[in-house]
């Protein structure tokens, strides 16, 4: 029994002890210089890898960086990047749609990743909130934007040779290649 009541004493000792030694750590923290930033007044500082809303650039003269391969809605692990193709007259592939649920997405960058031609890019613009889930539906037209981005000389047509031509010149142009003349 007195060992019962030594050991009720002793947890008691040590519960308060705890307590003390949380008071001061809280007194100590009360102490300290505040962390918290006032953010309308102040700019928040991001880094260079911060990855915020997504946006569709253009090339140097005007035209749509984007080619409707669709590698960016097959990266994405949420699904949400829908898009459909066309084709335009000089045979180059277009999107006609383009959506973006960004109540879904989650900023992955798999997409920008993903883009053969830099089309897609994520900006550092974070003030993405709305009261309207309908709104957080980001179509073509909310995500082109009339700049390059952050890649200003890429023409994905020049890096990889194509020239601007119309189907009629590539199908005519177009010679069969003798395969025998390639033998050893």
């Amino acid at each position: 029994m007195f060992i019962f009541i030594l050991k009720k004493i002793r947890n008691t000792i040590i519960a308060i002890g705890t307590i003390i030694r949380s008071i001061y750590l809280v007194g100590l923290q009360a102490l300290n210089k505040r962390e918290t930033i006032l953010y309308p007044d102040k700019d928040i500082y991001l880094s260079d890898k911060f990855r915020g809303k997504i946006v569709l650039t253009r090339n140097n003269d005007g035209t749509e960086r984007c080619v409707a391969c669709g590698l960016c809605a097959v990266v994405c692990p949420v699904n949400c990047i829908f898009l459909q193709k066309n084709e335009d007259d000089n045979g180059r592939w277009y999107p006609k749609i383009f959506q973006i649920n960004m109540a879904r997405c989650i900023f992955c960058g798999f997409c920008e990743e993903a883009c053969p031609t830099l089309a897609i890019q994520l900006t550092k613009d974070f003030e993405l909130s709305s009261y309207n889930r309908n709104n957080l539906l980001y179509k073509k037209h909310n995500l082109l934007v009339s700049n390059t981005g952050k890649y200003h000389n890429y023409n994905f047509y020049q890096k990889s040779g194509l020239l601007k031509t119309n189907k009629c010149n590539l199908k005519c142009k177009n010679k069969l290649v003798d395969t025998k003349s390639l033998l050893p």
